[in-house]
């Protein structure tokens, strides 16, 4: 595992089981939905102060790691 993957953690006891950053109840889904939405890294920093450049690019690298793992099936419009 990388580094940066290091920063997202999966602890049942911390949203559900969901990946977060560094266990700070920060879901991995709701930084890139963020990003997909148009915020930026810089926005994200600033609407929320305790978290790292390298923990967004965490998300990142979490979600490409995803995809390679398995495969999605998207329902296209």
């Amino acid at each position: 595992m990388s580094s940066m993957l290091a920063r997202i953690t999966i602890n049942p006891a911390v949203c559900h089981g969901k990946p977060v950053i560094r266990n700070l109840r920060y879901p991995v889904e709701s930084m890139l939905e963020y990003l997909a939405g148009g915020s930026t890294i810089e926005d994200l920093l600033a609407d929320f102060p305790d978290l790292e450049r390298e923990d967004l690019l965490a998300c990142l690298e979490f979600a490409a790691q995803s995809l390679k793992l398995k495969t999605q099936h998207l329902a296209l419009a």
